[in-house]
């Protein structure tokens, strides 16, 4: 796992995606000639405050660029992200997929925490983005309000990952019914339910099975409440011995957990377990490191919860 595959923070965003810079649209002619349109990402912004607006940006964009050339796309905010949906978004880069050829790498939604909180952005059915672009690789999506997913079969798609403080259960069930033959790479961060965060365990379960994800080699089930219960179900689960790394990070992963993980099959192939933002005791960060030789493991960011008459309270690392 590098920062450049699983970005964590979304001024990320702003300077560079799938390996190429990043340019804004419009494109300020003071900072230069107009870059080459294949040779860059190319971000699509707008807020309530600038007085821009989203459709604008596309418009200039289609009217300006070569877009048969470009081959990533950075959708950040849209004016009132925390009140209206992305559908429109959707639908008219759907729409316009014959204009967009080359596209592989597709972000939607990296709006920073100025703007809307991760919980409040209004996404919407994303489907149609798969199924107007067959050739696409590479899709991320911020904010789990609204967001829905239907089953799809994809050839194509090589990363899938979605970034919430809440993944409703019907998108984790629609990615389990995706038949996804070339997915390398997929990372669900789960949430809690007061921010939509509804899917329980066995709504994973197709897809720690891993018969429609033949060629998954990083599997992140991340930022829940039942982080236990999924270090279990992982713990036995077919998909991992075909795992290259393994995220079960940013939740409230506790001894419990840890150590059912460890009482389950054999984990020494992995290149790389991150559990980082979790509830272990130091004991138990130990042995977890020790009982895998080799494998670089993350257990940074050890969290103690909060006391309340002799509750402790546990908190995943992104929810609002």
């Amino acid at each position: 796992m590098t920062d450049d595959d699983y970005p964590s923070s979304w001024d990320r965003y702003q300077s560079a995606y799938a390996g190429l810079p990043v340019a804004e649209a419009p494109w300020d002619e003071k900072n230069g000639p107009q870059p080459d349109a294949g040779s860059v990402a190319w971000r699509l912004s707008a807020n309530s405050w600038d007085g821009g607006r989203i459709a604008e940006h596309l418009d200039w964009f289609f009217e300006r660029v070569d877009t048969a050339k470009v081959t990533a796309i950075v959708i950040g905010g849209w004016e009132d992200c925390y009140t209206e949906s992305s559908a429109p978004i959707v639908r008219r880069l759907a729409d316009e997929a014959g204009r967009l050829p080359e596209l592989r790498s597709l972000f939607f939604g990296a709006i920073a925490s100025e703007e809307a909180e991760i919980s409040w952005i209004q996404q919407s059915d994303i489907t149609p983005l798969l199924e107007a672009y067959p050739k696409l690789e590479r899709l991320e999506v911020r904010g789990g309000s609204g967001l829905r997913l239907s089953p799809v079969r994809h050839e194509s798609l090589k990363v899938l990952r979605f970034e919430t403080g809440g993944l409703p259960g019907e998108v984790v069930r629609g990615v389990a019914a995706s038949d996804l033959p070339a997915l390398e790479q997929l990372e669900l961060w789960l949430g809690v339910p007061d921010y939509g965060g509804d899917s329980g365990v066995s709504d994973v379960d197709p897809i720690l099975r891993g018969e429609r994800l033949p060629a998954l080699r990083h599997l992140g089930l991340q930022d829940s409440e039942i982080q236990d219960d999924l270090a279990a179900a992982v713990a036995a689960a077919p998909i991992v011995a075909r795992l290259e790394t393994l995220s079960l990070s940013m939740g409230v992963l506790t001894d419990a957990g840890a150590e059912a993980l460890l009482s389950g099959q054999p984990l020494t192939h992995l290149r790389a377990l991150d559990l980082h933002h979790h509830y272990l005791s130091e004991a138990m960060m130990q042995r977890v490191t020790e009982a895998l030789p080799g494998v670089r493991v993350d257990v940074s960011e050890q969290e103690d919860g909060d006391e309340d008459d002799g509750e402790t309270w546990r908190y995943v690392a992104v929810s609002e």
